[in-house]
């Protein structure tokens, strides 16, 4: 995926972002240095740093789409934070270092999903062998007679592989069975932080799965389940222990820290100081001081060990149409030494989205009624008349970008996705005038544009 060219990452944002190009060309060249940084001689390859970037644009114009999208194109350890979240370390509220926290947790799942599926057809094989074993318990003692033993290994052995062929073809799914489960060991200590979110456990040797814990052993549970429902519990035994989770572990604090990207949205909310306050700026400059560190390189505790941060990506955004870039701290504008604006969509803009993009809403809406049996089509005259609402609407009250492209098609289609299915409408069709009428007694009302829209 990293071996993608700057123009190919840029063509593959083209398929879900409209416009943009300088911020798509920014971030493709960011990525590509990260390849590039792997092909580095071994002396310079830890003192190339990522450049940092500073997303500036309006509201609903693609910034997190522009992160998001790109976290998925190379399936990288991505996490969304809001820096309006955060306060200076000792203060309620979230700590900064809980960023990292959060994206080694995300790097770890992302792992530990790879290497199941890795070990499925063995977990498979395992499993489908656990489940004869209670279709067909083992037999008891056998009776003396070498030629007896024979024949009845023989007949169970060919009963056993009918029962296998029954299993796949999934005609057992409802017989029920009675399973032995070992519930998860839960950790000797737990301590959570004043938000809830954080949290950090201490287990003794032999609180792993499957070890023995001589304070608080854990005993197993019958449960009566159908074959359906045994075989998923039994798949995710079986996964379990096939999974070496130390290299699991070890493989996601790697990617996390050569891989990981972090998009903290709303950076101008931090920027300035407050008026309202007399006392230590905690929520502004207070956090702009607490992030110098992570976002420059900073060794971070986890769980999971001790995480850097030198080569983890950072992408902020803001619209800061109150505050200025220029109001953060000097310190923290040299981390982000990479500047795109993002310019603010028009109605062209508004009817693109609608048509281009893989996943625009126009071809959602479509599958959400295939799914009942209806048919959408909106007439190219509906497209535009969508987009001149959304972008007056934007024009009239407060200017949420493509996002006012959801509020709109959200009220045109009310009444069919309420119907639905008792109408037994089999194709809804929207012209021009369709959307004239249901949407143009709204813009008339400024207090009811401002309510829904």
């Amino acid at each position: 995926m990293y071996e993608l060219t700057p123009k190919q990452i840029v063509a593959e944002l083209d398929r879900y972002i409209v416009r943009q190009d300088g911020a798509k060309k920014a971030v493709a060249i960011a990525l590509r240095n990260r390849w590039r940084r792997q092909h580095a001689p071994d002396d310079l390859r830890e003192e190339i740093v990522p450049n940092n970037i500073i997303m500036i644009g309006p509201t609903g114009v693609g910034k997190t789409e522009i992160a998001r999208r790109l976290a998925r194109l190379v399936y990288a350890p991505f996490v969304k934070v809001e820096a309006s979240n955060y306060t200076e370390v000792g203060y309620m509220g979230r700590d900064v270092e809980s960023i990292i926290r959060d994206l080694v947790e995300i790097s770890v799942g992302m792992v530990t999903q790879e290497h199941k599926e890795r070990v499925m057809v063995l977990a498979t094989e395992r499993v489908e062998e656990r489940l004869l074993d209670l279709l067909m318990p083992k037999p008891g003692p056998a009776a003396p007679g070498v030629e007896e033993e024979t024949e009845a290994a023989e007949r169970r052995a060919r009963t056993r592989e009918k029962l296998r062929g029954k299993l796949r073809n999934g005609e057992l799914d409802e017989r029920r069975v009675t399973v032995k489960t070992t519930p998860p060991a839960s950790p000797l200590i737990e301590i959570f932080s004043k938000s809830g979110m954080e949290d950090f456990n201490i287990s003794m040797p032999g609180m792993a799965p499957g070890g023995a814990n001589p304070f608080m052993p854990r005993s197993q549970t019958e449960r009566e389940v159908t074959i359906g429902e045994a075989r998923q519990i039994l798949q995710e035994e079986e996964t379990a222990k096939l999974l070496d989770m130390d290299k699991v572990i070890e493989e996601a604090k790697r990617r996390a820290e050569s891989n990981g990207m972090v998009f903290i949205d709303e950076i101008d909310k931090i920027a300035g100081k407050s008026v309202h306050t007399t006392g230590p700026d905690v929520s502004r400059e207070g956090v702009q001081r607490d992030l110098l560190p992570i976002v420059e390189g900073a060794a971070v505790n986890t769980r999971y060990g001790v995480i850097r941060t030198d080569h983890v990506l950072f992408i902020a955004a803001g619209a800061f149409n109150v505050a200025k870039p220029s109001d953060l701290i000097p310190e923290f504008q040299g981390r982000f030494p990479i500047r795109v604006e993002l310019s603010s969509l028009n109605q062209d803009d508004f009817e693109r989205i609608l048509l281009e993009p893989d996943a625009s809403l126009v071809k959602q809406y479509t599958a959400l009624l295939a799914s009942e049996g209806c048919e959408l089509e909106f007439e190219l005259g509906a497209i535009r008349e969508i987009a001149r609402v959304a972008f007056t609407a934007n024009e009239k009250s407060e200017n949420i970008g493509a996002r006012r492209l959801q509020t709109v098609m959200a009220t045109l289609l009310e009444d069919v996705l309420f119907e639905l299915p008792e109408s037994g409408c089999m194709k809804a069709v929207f012209t021009a005038e369709d959307v004239t009428s249901t949407m143009d007694s709204i813009l008339a009302d400024d207090d009811l544009t401002r309510y829904i829209l």
